[in-house]
């Protein structure tokens, strides 16, 4: 699928696996990510892989890995996905309009969050720019320890419209 990206998606993936671009990117849009310390491990137009360190920064009273801090990098996870969907293709906004969380184990190490529905988001795009109404997809990602366990689990839901 890479190679049915347009120019503009392509460069963007390149960027955002900058890791100076990257801190650029979340200096101006997404700053509680340069906080946290995230880092965008995988990217492309099927996947994304995103890890949220162990740090006194992310770190809640219980000594785990805090929901919150937990939830902005599974929603990073599948937004980042959207957001190359839509490079280049015209105006076209994208909205958070849910979410649903499961948590299964004490996160007390660095988590890999991970989605795997990138062909799904730009077929979504795409449907909402050849339909011209709103489209929505609900996007998994789970985060996993590096032993493998898995912690937790996001559904987050998007919407897609153009402008």
């Amino acid at each position: 699928m890479n190679d049915q990206l347009n120019p503009k998606a392509q460069k963007l993936i390149r960027e955002l696996l900058n890791p100076w671009k990257l801190k650029f990117y979340f200096w101006t849009k997404l700053p509680s990510l340069l906080f946290w310390r995230v880092k965008l491990r995988l990217l492309d137009m099927n996947h994304s892989k995103v890890t949220i360190p162990f740090t006194k920064r992310t770190q809640n009273p219980f000594r785990s890995v805090y929901f919150a801090a937990q939830a902005g990098a599974a929603e990073f996870s599948t937004g980042v996905l959207a957001v190359a969907a839509i490079e280049g293709r015209g105006k076209v906004s994208m909205l958070v309009t849910g979410m649903r969380s499961e948590f299964y184990k004490k996160a007390d190490g660095q988590i890999t969050f991970s989605c795997h529905d990138g062909k799904d988001v730009y077929d979504c795009v795409t449907a909402a720019i050849k339909s011209g109404e709103g489209q929505k997809i609900t996007l998994l990602s789970e985060g996993k320890l590096d032993s493998g366990e898995c912690v937790s689990k996001f559904w987050i839901e998007w919407s897609f419209k153009v402008k």
